[in-house]
């Protein structure tokens, strides 16, 4: 029998931090120090569920209506589980969670999974669930993935930039100066998109300080110019790149180059995964031809980050 549980903070947050840490698809994006700083911009429904009063998974979850997203301010979600989780456990899961959010009064729930490369070990039972629920599959966005173990022979331009670099008295660097690659990559954005980075420098800042071991940033100088940079989120088997941006000198100087080689070559080379983020607009039917093969000539290849909506008026069968 599984007991659905809705998350709250005086009486799980250890509980729900400790079971992040150890399960089979947990990231640090799902603690409760990661997810919490925006609190006051989502509604939480976070959800423990137990079973034989041992806890067998949490979904992080916000609530927007009668729309329950798991969840509204990360890129991906969806069930956690832990080592014991099995197939028919999950099925029997997602009963008892259908008719807990039924109840609750949510009409659809938007669920977004964790991509496999993210696993500590083998864990879709989530996805035949939601197959057997009759979930629809509404968004799929290209990553484009760098498997260290087998990656791909950079291109040959990549080659010869990373080494000219080195020669222009650039310097590669870990840095704790948020607030300035912030700066430099919100200009970016603003003037190529007319948008802004999810996240501002003070919150940058406040998770880099919460999460030392997770959370870092590289950059290119030239003296006291900053050039280029990347934020790198690292998780146990993936280092994701969370912002890269470079300033129109860095451009021309192919300092964003330095910057990937250094990741790639020396940093992260024993990681199993480097992820360079989504290529992808519009719900993830318009492919950015450009943006996806500058990634893949640092020997990227494509995985998907999906989307799926399961409608709750009448329990699916």
């Amino acid at each position: 029998m599984i007991e659905v549980v809705p998350y709250r903070a005086a009486e799980h947050r250890e509980l729900w931090d400790g079971f992040i840490r150890e399960a089979k698809n947990g990231v640090f994006l799902f603690e409760r120090g990661y997810m919490d700083y925006h609190a006051d911009r989502f509604e939480d429904a976070s959800l423990l569920f137990f079973r034989d009063r041992r806890l067998a998974a949490v979904m992080p979850a916000s609530r927007d209506g009668d729309r329950v997203v798991s969840h509204g301010g990360l890129t991906f979600g969806g069930v956690v589980s832990g080592l014991r989780m099995s197939t028919p456990v999950m099925v029997e899961l997602f009963d008892e969670l259908i008719e807990h959010l039924r109840s609750a009064g949510a009409a659809l729930l938007v669920y977004k999974a964790v991509p496999g490369f993210y696993h500590r070990v083998p864990a879709e039972e989530d996805l035949y669930a939601l197959f057997v629920k009759g979930a629809r599959l509404t968004r799929r966005d290209v990553s484009s993935v760098v498997a260290m173990e087998r990656r791909p022979r950079p291109a040959k331009g990549r080659r010869w930039a990373a080494k000219a670099v080195r020669e222009r008295g650039i310097e590669v660097e870990r840095s704790r100066d948020f607030a300035a690659f912030m700066a430099l990559e919100e200009a970016l954005l603003g003037a190529k998109y007319g948008r802004r980075p999810v996240h501002t420098a003070a919150e940058m800042e406040l998770l880099a300080g919460r999460f030392p071991e997770n959370i870092h940033l590289f950059t290119a100088v030239r003296g006291e110019e900053l050039l280029a940079g990347v934020i790198v989120y690292e998780s146990e088997r993936v280092a994701h790149a969370q912002y890269i941006g470079a300033s129109e000198e860095g451009k021309r100087l192919s300092a964003l180059d330095a910057v990937l080689g250094f990741l790639l070559d020396e940093v992260y080379a024993g990681k199993p995964y480097f992820d360079f983020g989504i290529s992808t607009e519009r719900e993830g039917r318009h492919l950015n031809v450009g943006l996806i093969a500058n990634k893949e000539s640092y020997g990227a290849r494509a995985a998907v980050y999906d989307f799926y909506e399961l409608a709750l008026a009448e329990r699916a069968s």
